[in-house]
């Protein structure tokens, strides 16, 4: 079995006192939910994880009893000391210390890649909700390289993630990850769960490639994202109101009428393949190099 030590590292390190939360950590303490969590990863014997945040490990040795290769990614050097008491005794756990928004990534999944080649890669993470958007953004790059992205966030970024044209929480955030991946909220996690408790409650999130990518065939991705972020700058105005920092009302009327939207739509309305006939409609002024720079700085 995978981590066939891990057995004794594991209960040394979830009994293990002393470790506070940190840098805006919520430990799941619950072991009825950790194991509802792994069961709904479907963690195969032959796979690498990829855990995002590992805190305590006690996700982490769930992890390494399951699968080939556990790369646990972790900040914090009393956390990372605590964690790697578990690696002494489990052969399939390496631990990364490292802040996750600088860690290379690519470079981790090549990693996994290497070690078993042919292996699945999936990544695993509790997300810290003040960092939830920041963190997806570095790993929609990678989600065609992995066989799933499953994140634990908090429920109301969950439901913008899923979220649809035409309701309330459909907006840049929903894009951006529709458009890299199929997202799907798993389970809904209870406060209770997690010590301490947040104050609002969490939900599993799966995310696998493909998005809509392949259907929209946009020729360059960071500008239609820049692009589609300018579009929600102001989620309540008006689409044309947003534009008007790209270009003079006239011209931004022109893309909208080529993209067959009404000129007083928001952009909430609009689909992932009706922003991309926007954006395709300004790609020729300049309009979108500009919106791509301004996504550049607003996702660093």
């Amino acid at each position: 079995m995978p981590g066939g030590r891990a057995a004794t590292g594991r209960a040394t390190l979830l009994h293990s006192g002393g470790m506070g939360q940190r840098l805006g950590q919520h430990f799941l303490v619950d072991a009825a939910w950790r194991r509802r969590i792994v069961e709904a990863l479907g963690v195969g014997a032959g796979e690498a994880w990829i855990e995002i945040g590992a805190g305590r490990g006690e996700m982490t040795a769930e992890l390494v009893q399951r699968a080939a290769r556990v790369y646990a990614i972790e900040k914090d050097p009393p956390l990372v000391h605590h964690l790697r008491r578990l690696a002494s005794e489990a052969a399939n756990l390496t631990i990364v210390q490292g802040d996750i928004l600088k860690v290379d990534l690519a470079a981790l999944v090549s990693t996994a890649d290497a070690a078993a080649p042919g292996a699945p890669v999936s990544v695993y993470g509790s997300l810290p909700y003040y960092i939830t958007s920041p963190i997806l953004h570095r790993l929609f790059p990678i989600a065609a390289r992995l066989a799933g992205i499953h994140v634990v966030i908090q429920r109301e970024v969950a439901d913008r993630l899923v979220a649809r044209p035409g309701t309330r929480d459909y907006g840049y955030l929903s894009v951006a990850t529709q458009y890299h991946t199929r997202p799907e909220i798993v389970l809904i996690i209870p406060p209770g769960a997690f010590r301490p408790p947040p104050r609002v409650t969490s939900a599993l999130v799966r995310l696998r490639a493909p998005g809509a990518a392949g259907q929209l065939a946009v020729e360059d991705p960071k500008e239609f994202l820049g692009f589609a972020q300018a579009c929600f700058a102001q989620k309540r105005k008006k689409l044309l109101n947003n534009l008007l920092s790209l270009a003079p009302r006239a011209q931004a009327l022109e893309w909208l009428e080529s993209a067959g939207a009404p000129a007083g739509s928001r952009a909430e309305e609009l689909s992932l393949a009706q922003l991309a006939a926007v954006w395709r409609a300004a790609a020729t002024s300049g309009a979108t190099i500009r919106a791509r720079q301004a996504g550049d700085r607003d996702n660093s």
